[in-house]
């Protein structure tokens, strides 16, 4: 029986689920002592129950199917696509036992910060389908909220969105390995499996834990910053966390724009920054080596695009009259789209959906759209299959002007590739970039039927790539009130643009073949 018509051996399968669901339940009772910090003594029975339930499921597969065999690349896949929706499903429960358990002290619901929108901002979560969704953009990195007004929410629910979201943009995964350390080629192929290749060193654990060292560090300095340059403690420990992850959760009302400081919106910029460049540059960089920082292609890309993107929005905010001075044109227009190429998804600019030209929206999407580099957090399409496609088509032009017996060799990032593997790279950037435009599109088809007619088409693609490049820049769209199939569309969206499409279809294909048989 073949791995394409088939999940295979699901013990391996369940033994790794089983690991991932007891990093999960870690995450969250290292989180009770939050609402015991902050006196929300109401919350800590749900998240007890919150890491009880993934505890004992995940000690139970890990120790029963804990002989089974290492995972191939076909298990490593599925392993990666179902652990990704198995952990936010289960990630969804300190939302929805929180909105229950909260109603434990009526009092809470009085209090001046959970009036009006604000208890309604709870009472969303005890709507199952906007739990998981305010889990699943909180893993993926996304950021698109269910929440009305997340300056409201209880401490305890602030923190665990940007918790999980801090550990989503390294990855589950990731996280899974650096805790139970598993050496050998099974954790391997478990982190190339979430869109991951580049090592730092030999050993795959040395590497994630390296990576690991590397996120707090930066962490720690996002925070710092945030802090020094006027942001509330608890809101940079938040926005440290969400915007070195290019996560985007915000625990305020309206975003960065709360603040209305230029200050705070140019120092969360080089915060994004760091987000968007890959772990081994940082690794090379904070070793001595700043030669990475302009010879690795990628990361000199990051810099080019984010320049000259922010040049051309900026120019249109300019041109179209959009706000009243080049001053402020050059600080929303940098901000946005720095915060949507690096996937992060603050927002400092209101009416992005009204205010703004479709021309400036579709620009903020195509960032959304592309990414910035592999091997850091941000989601899209990433800069090195961009390049690969460009130098690829260039390649094969040229190619027809050279004698058919020539040997030509494609340099790529300090690599000489053959022809053979030249074609194998633009093979898998070229799949990969197909099957992400399309799924925009079923996104944008599904959203245009679903939806009122009050948006226009560039608001349903703006939310769409903003989804799909887990970014959650919104154009006003997502929300409660949303149609059901729309959240499930944008659930899809979501962890197929986390995941980089080809695990999940592996899985779902794996599903239905081992659904109906041979």
């Amino acid at each position: 029986m073949s791995h394409f018509g088939t999940l295979g051996d699901p013990r391996t399968v369940a033994r790794d689920l089983g690991r991932m669901l007891q990093a999960l339940s870690g995450l969250m009772l290292v989180s009770v002592a939050i609402p015991m910090v902050w006196m929300e003594l109401w919350a800590v029975p749900a998240m007890l129950v919150s890491a009880a339930v993934p505890l004992l499921l995940g000690t139970l597969l890990a120790r029963r199917y804990r002989d089974a065999k290492n995972p191939d690349r076909f298990h490593g896949m599925v392993v990666a696509a179902s652990g990704w929706f198995v952990v936010a499903v289960f990630g969804s429960l300190p939302f929805l036992l929180v909105a229950w358990t909260i109603r434990l002290d009526p009092t809470v619901l009085d209090a001046p910060t959970l009036t009006g929108r604000a208890a309604a901002t709870v009472a969303a979560f005890e709507h199952p389908l906007n739990a998981l969704f305010e889990s699943m953009s909180g893993f993926t990195g996304t950021g698109l909220t269910m929440t009305d007004n997340e300056a409201a929410l209880p401490r305890t629910l602030q923190w665990w969105r940007s918790f999980i979201e801090w550990v989503g943009g390294v990855g589950v995964i990731v996280l899974t390995t650096a805790i139970l350390s598993r050496p050998g080629s099974g954790s391997l192929t478990l982190y190339e499996s979430e869109a991951r290749s580049e090592k730092i060193h030999p050993s795959i654990v040395s590497t994630v834990r390296t990576i690991w060292w590397i996120f707090l560090l930066f962490t720690f300095g996002s925070v710092l910053l945030l802090w020094l340059v006027g942001m509330p403690l608890w809101d940079a420990i938040n926005h440290g966390m969400t915007g070195l992850a290019t996560g985007g959760f915000s625990i305020t009302d309206n975003s960065i724009a709360t603040y209305d400081s230029a200050l705070i919106d140019y120092a969360l910029l080089p915060i994004m920054t760091l987000g968007s460049i890959a772990f081994p540059i940082h690794y090379l960089v904070l070793r001595g080596d700043l030669s990475h920082l302009y010879e690795d292609l990628q990361t000199r890309w990051v810099f080019i695009s984010f320049t000259v993107g922010t040049a051309v929005l900026v120019g249109l905010l300019v041109v179209n009259g959009t706000y009243d001075s080049v001053e402020a044109a050059v600080r929303y227009g940098a901000f946005q789209f720095v915060s949507a190429m690096s996937c992060t998804g603050f927002q400092t600019a209101g009416g992005l959906g009204t205010d703004w030209t479709a021309e400036a929206q579709l620009t903020v999407s195509l960032g959304m759209v592309l990414g910035a580099a592999a091997g850091s957090t941000v989601g899209g399409i990433k800069l090195v299959r961009a390049l690969t496609l460009s130098k690829g088509i260039l390649f094969r032009i040229t190619g027809v002007f050279y004698p058919a017996d020539a040997v030509r060799y494609f340099r790529l990032n300090g690599r000489a590739l053959s022809e053979e593997e030249t074609a194998r790279e633009f093979e898998e950037a070229a799949i990969v970039a197909f099957l992400w435009f399309l799924f925009l599109g079923v996104g944008t088809l599904t959203l245009l039927l679903a939806l009122p007619d009050d948006y226009t088409l560039a608001n349903v693609v703006f939310e769409v790539a903003s989804a799909q490049g887990n970014v959650g820049l919104s154009s006003g769209i997502t929300g409660p009130g949303m149609p059901d199939p729309t959240k499930v569309m944008f659930l899809f969206n979501m962890w197929i643009g986390r995941l980089e499409i080809i695990p999940v279809l592996v899985l779902l294909r794996g599903l239905l073949y081992g659904g109906l048989g041979r």
